[in-house]
């Protein structure tokens, strides 16, 4: 049994409030055995706090890589754009945060753009992304990308059918030409279940801290569930390549998407000191899969 303790106060102060260890309790813990017997033995539930526990440590050392593999970006003038696409409160922005906090800013950007100008409109839809493209030893993460026009706006009625077509037709040919001059375009889609959706709701709407994140659209969601399902799969079909596939993340379990995303864009490089990980750098392939191998199951 690996050793361990517990010295972060706020793990502390959560697993207290949730399982009324004592201070006591605490000193005697030295061990995972020891916090598993002295929860058998107050006839509590332990497993969500062995969870909670394992996966901040695999989360400190998944961001270790990912500052190792930042800095081989940064060294090598490699230029890699990672697309977060999903439903509303799917996580995309929560994966996020954690794929970017110990991360060096002067060479990792986070771009979320506001719905376009009125100049931006009658430009060709792809100019306002070109911009924020990656340079050269840089990251960027998009939250929310140019596929707005594959699902979000033809279901809220934002764009035309031609524009829609035309996008379709141009997406393919526009992702081949950053694949031909060396750009790695990573598309990762977070998949959540229509309860799961319902209940993050809530969660925004009793929360003072984020209900920011609530908006009209999103109330919406519910409603064209179906709707959106369709264009999803039309995406999906439509946008699969070979030089730039989607990659679906189930995402019901935030915690767990959060670590496999980030192992699965660690898996796809080979970074100076990817060897001497202390945790696995392959995604599990029962949370992380190509959209060929989910095609029948598309949440």
């Amino acid at each position: 049994m690996s050793e361990f303790l517990i010295t972060d106060d706020s793990l502390k102060s959560k697993i207290n409030s949730e399982k009324q260890l004592t201070n006591e309790d605490f000193n005697k813990i030295q061990t995972r055995a020891d916090l598993e017997a002295i929860y058998e033995q107050k006839g509590h539930d332990y497993s969500k706090a062995l969870f909670n526990l394992e996966y901040e440590r695999q989360l400190e050392e998944l961001q270790i890589q990912l500052v190792k593999l930042q800095r081989w970006v940064s060294k090598n003038r490699q230029r890699v754009a990672i697309i977060f696409e999903g439903r509303d409160a799917a996580g995309k922005g929560g994966s996020i945060k954690r794929f970017a906090e110990h991360m060096n800013p002067r060479s990792l950007r986070v771009v979320a753009l506001n719905k376009p100008t009125d100049l931006e409109k009658n430009q060709w839809y792809f100019r306002r992304y070109i911009k924020e493209l990656p340079n050269a030893g840089e990251i960027v993460f998009f939250d929310r990308s140019w596929y707005n026009r594959a699902v979000v706006e033809p279901v809220m009625g934002f764009c035309t059918p031609e524009q829609y077509q035309q996008f379709m037709r141009q997406v393919p040919e526009f992702e081949n030409m950053l694949f031909e001059e060396g750009t790695h375009v990573i598309k990762l889609w977070f998949s959540i279940n229509k309860d799961e959706q319902h209940k993050r709701f809530d969660d925004r709407r009793l929360n003072p801290l984020k209900q920011w994140k609530l908006s009209p659209v999103d109330e919406k969601g519910q409603e064209l569930w179906e709707k959106y399902t369709y264009y999803k799969e039309q995406m999906f079909a439509r946008t699969h390549t070979t030089f730039c596939p989607w990659t679906i993340i189930k995402t019901n379990k935030k915690k767990i998407a959060r670590l496999e995303s980030i192992r699965y864009v660690l898996s796809k490089f080979e970074y100076d000191g990817k060897e001497q990980a202390n945790t696995t750098v392959l995604p599990d392939p029962n949370v992380v899969m190509r959209f060929h191998r989910s095609i029948y199951n598309l949440l």
